[in-house]
C-alpha cells in the first residue's frame, strides 16, 4: 500500500468472477473509494475508513435509474474548482442533493425497499444472515458435488453471485435451457468468462434458492 496514494479504489463484489471482499483492506490514512453497486445493503460494515462509497441502485436498493453516493466531508475539499457543476460532489453536497430535479419515483421506491429492510427483514445484520444462508445452500451442494465446480476460492466467494461450471460446454447449454423451461432464467455466466451464475440479491428469497438447488440436483442425476 502506497501511503502517499490519493486513494485506494476497490469493488466490494465482483459480479463477473463471483468474488467478494469478506474483509475490506486496511489502507491506513489512505481513503478507500468503493463501488458497492452489487452488494450495498446486503450486510453491515464500518463506513469509517471509506472516503467515498457509490452504488448503482439496480441490484439491492431499488430500480435502475439512479445511484447512491456517500462522501466523507473531508473528501469534498479535494474537489477541483474547475470541474463542470454536474460533475462536482460539492454541487450536490451544498444543495442537499437537490441541485437538479432528482428521479423522484426511483427515490420513492428506494424508500420502500429501505423500509422493508428495516421493518420486515429486521436490519442489515438479519439480511446478512439470510444472504449467508442462501449462499450456503448453493455452495455446500456445489462443493459436495463432483458434477458442479465453483469458480471462486472458498474464502473469496460472493454471497450475491454464485459462479460455477459444469463438466463441459454442452452440458452448460443444456443446463440453462432446462432451467429456463422450469422458470429459472438468468443463469448464464457473464460473456467474458462463460459458465453459469446464480445472482441471488436481497430480493431473492430462500424458497427460490431451494428451487434452484433442487433443479441442480435433478439435472445432475439425469446427466452426471
Amino acid at each position: 500500500m502506497d501511503k502517499d496514494a490519493a486513494y485506494l479504489h476497490i469493488t466490494s463484489n465482483n459480479t463477473i468472477k463471483g468474488t467478494q471482499w469478506a474483509e475490506f483492506p486496511a489502507a491506513g490514512s489512505v481513503p478507500l473509494i468503493c463501488d458497492m453497486s452489487s452488494d450495498i445493503m446486503s450486510r453491515p460494515f464500518d463506513a469509517g475508513p471509506f472516503g467515498l462509497i457509490y452504488a448503482g441502485a439496480q441490484k439491492n436498493i431499488g430500480p435502475a435509474g439512479t445511484a447512491l453516493a456517500v462522501i466523507r466531508r473531508d473528501m469534498l475539499k479535494r474537489v477541483p474548482k474547475d470541474l463542470p457543476a454536474m460533475l462536482k460532489y460539492t454541487t450536490f453536497a451544498e444543495k442537499s442533493s437537490m441541485f437538479n430535479t432528482p428521479s423522484c419515483f426511483v427515490i420513492y421506491t428506494i424508500n420502500l425497499v429501505l423500509k422493508w429492510l428495516e421493518e420486515t427483514i429486521g436490519g442489515l445484520h438479519k439480511m446478512e444472515q439470510i444472504n449467508k444462508e442462501k449462499a450456503g445452500i448453493l455452495y455446500s451442494y456445489i462443493d459436495k458435488s463432483g458434477f458442479y465446480r465453483a469458480t471462486a476460492a472458498a474464502d473469496s466467494r460472493s454471497m450475491m453471485n454464485e459462479t460455477f461450471r459444469l463438466p463441459d460446454d454442452d452440458l452448460e447449454s443444456a443446463f440453462m435451457a432446462d432451467a429456463l423451461n422450469e422458470g429459472l432464467g438468468g443463469l448464464m455466466g457473464h460473456r467474458s468468462v462463460g459458465g453459469c451464475r446464480a445472482s441471488i440479491y436481497n430480493a431473492t428469497d430462500l424458497e427460490a434458492v431451494n428451487v434452484l438447488k433442487d433443479f441442480m440436483v435433478t439435472f445432475e442425476k439425469k446427466n452426471g
